[in-house]
């Protein structure tokens, strides 16, 4: 039987001392309230209250086609975004929190969902934190080739988990602008295009 939320050990090191941790709410992912202390660098101790939202990790995969230069993303609404000030729909590369598999089967699985794509051979080129400060998620990040014969579906998402994905094939060179435009602000999908950019495989 696994401990509930609060109870689950947090890692021990030499710099971090826990003294409590509370459980504030799990109705969907988990957010808790720890109390510690940390050994700052001149040796001293401090005591800290951090709030940490533990939604599991996550992959993303930006598949692209070498000979067309072009780059396969979603467009779709993203609640978080709208109740910030961000009312238009995010472009991002394709994604999902991993719930059944690996990071690399969670990236296939997602992009057939959401683009309707099979692809070959996806390469993961980073697994960063995306909000260090108080989200606990790393995001795996992939790429992989295709070509228009990989097309299975129209995409769209899932209909049943609030999915109204619009699927959009760019330009390389046109994704990058709207980038440098404001057009893209989602960062997996900026890591994705620069790296595609800095590695020179468009």
């Amino acid at each position: 039987m696994s401990l509930p939320p609060e109870q689950q050990p947090l890692p021990a090191t030499p710099e971090v001392r826990i003294r409590e941790v509370r459980l504030l709410s799990d109705d969907h992912y988990i957010l808790r309230r720890t109390v510690l202390d940390y050994r700052r660098r001149d040796g001293s101790w401090q005591t800290l209250v951090r709030e940490t939202y533990d939604r599991g990790n996550g992959a993303a995969i930006l598949p692209y086609d070498p000979e067309r230069r072009v780059v396969l993303l979603v467009r779709q609404f993203r609640f978080p975004a709208w109740a910030s000030g961000h009312a238009a729909p995010l472009i991002e590369a394709v994604g999902g929190v991993i719930e059944a598999g690996d990071a690399q089967q969670t990236a296939v699985r997602e992009v057939e969902e959401e683009a309707g794509l099979r692809v070959r051979a996806p390469r993961q080129v980073m697994n960063p934190f995306m909000s260090p400060g108080s989200v606990t998620e790393r995001v795996a990040l992939y790429v992989a080739e295709y070509n228009a014969a990989d097309r299975r579906s129209a995409g769209g998402g899932l209909q049943g988990e609030g999915e109204d994905i619009e699927v959009l094939e760019l330009p390389f060179d046109e994704a990058l602008a709207m980038v440098a435009a404001g057009d893209i602000i989602d960062a997996k999908t900026i890591l994705l295009l620069q790296h595609l950019r800095l590695a020179g495989v468009l």
